[in-house]
């Protein structure tokens, strides 16, 4: 998310870009973490800014676009949500059932998932395995979350990799079907999962900075 977080900067906007627990050290540490830590931090960051800036919007990608759309649901006043291949489809109770059997059976970590990227070249931050408890955390809430997007009132830009091997495109269907406020959804033709280091980061940058403007001037529309 770095790039992203510098372009928007560069363009004058004040940025915050937490370091969620469990992220960013070693596997050991993201054993224990839940949804609940995430979210919290999440929260705890927003509040921050939201108070030393009269409008916030908030972006995040895949797991970073549950969380968006989960402080949307919490927090009416965010003025926007810009998100990238975000996951809010959780898999089927069957497959869960087949995660948490291996949780059981002693497993607690999975192969990783990380560098999702057509580009070659550019590689994601990324653990070399999967906590199985935390993935099964993370599930959990985004199926809790499904239920309530249509409580999302703000301007949504929703950005979606025609092909991605991580998040299932039906996720970005449901988001675009189901939140309460206008949404704009940008194919990326060109990128895998971890868009905002592929070909159509670029791209990415320009949509998330001329919605920012949008929203932050308050003129109600979504930058074409």
């Amino acid at each position: 998310m770095r790039p992203l977080a510098e372009a928007v900067a560069a363009a004058g906007f004040t940025v915050e870009m937490p370091l969620l627990p469990g992220h960013g050290t070693a596997i050991e540490d993201m054993i224990p973490t839940r949804f609940e830590d995430w979210s919290s931090a999440a929260e705890a960051v927003y509040d921050e800014l939201a108070a030393r800036c009269d409008k916030v919007i908030v972006s995040g990608l895949s797991m970073g676009g549950t969380l968006a759309c989960w402080l949307a649901t919490r927090h009416p006043e965010i003025a926007g949500i810009a998100v990238v291949n975000p996951l809010v489809v959780a898999l089927d109770e069957e497959s869960r059932a087949g995660i948490r059997a291996l949780l059981e059976a002693g497993t607690e970590v999975l192969d990783g998932i990380g560098s999702d990227i057509a580009k070659d070249g550019p590689t994601e931050t990324a653990y070399a395995g999967t906590p199985v408890a935390a993935l099964l955390s993370l599930l959990d809430g985004a199926g809790a979350l499904r239920a309530e997007l249509g409580s999302i009132r703000c301007p949504t830009l929703l950005m979606s990799s025609r092909e991605d091997h991580v998040v299932p495109t039906e996720s970005g269907d449901l988001l675009e079907q189901s939140v309460g406020g206008p949404v704009e959804r940008v194919f990326l033709e060109r990128s895998y999962h971890v868009a905002t280091l592929d070909w159509d980061a670029p791209l990415i940058e320009e949509r998330v900075v001329g919605f920012a403007t949008d929203v932050m001037a308050g003129s109600g529309t979504l930058s074409a």
